[in-house]
């Protein structure tokens, strides 16, 4: 989690919301990015969309598994869903996204039994440095 905490900084940086993300397999980084949404113009550009992107063309496949995705805050629906559909092992999460997480805070799509992929959830890992980063970021706007 510290990684993406860097990954999240880079963001908060450029101006971006401070989300970061790592993908790991085998003990190894494999992937690694933050959100670009505001520099890319491109409503897609969440750090898990990203790293999921990266990861793929690291591993030669769309499917994920044996991997396990760290992020700083909770995903979105989107990012859920590109968890889901990336066969990604688990995911671990820092802060809790009370207006649009998908993980249990809004929805939990994790726990969908229709899906047909069910990763591992650890919520809550450092959640007070990944809030508090995304805190100052949103002070800094207001």
């Amino acid at each position: 989690m510290g990684e993406a905490l860097k990954e999240a900084q880079k963001a908060f940086d450029m101006d971006e919301v401070p989300v970061g993300a790592v993908i790991v397999k085998d003990g190894s980084i494999i992937a690694r990015a933050h959100n670009t949404r505001e520099m890319s113009q491109d409503a897609t550009a969440h750090a898990e969309i990203l790293a999921i992107r990266k990861a793929c063309e690291a591993v030669g496949s769309w499917r994920l598994i044996g991997c396990s995705l760290y992020v700083t805050l909770e995903p979105c629906p989107m990012c859920a869903g590109a968890i889901i559909l990336a066969r990604l092992d688990r995911v671990v999460f820092g802060a809790w996204d009370p207006k649009a997480g998908a993980a249990g805070s809004v929805v939990n799509l994790f726990e969908v039994e229709r899906f047909n992929h069910h990763p591992e959830v650890i919520s809550g890992v450092l959640a007070e440095e990944c809030g508090a980063l995304l805190k100052e970021f949103f002070r800094q706007k207001r």
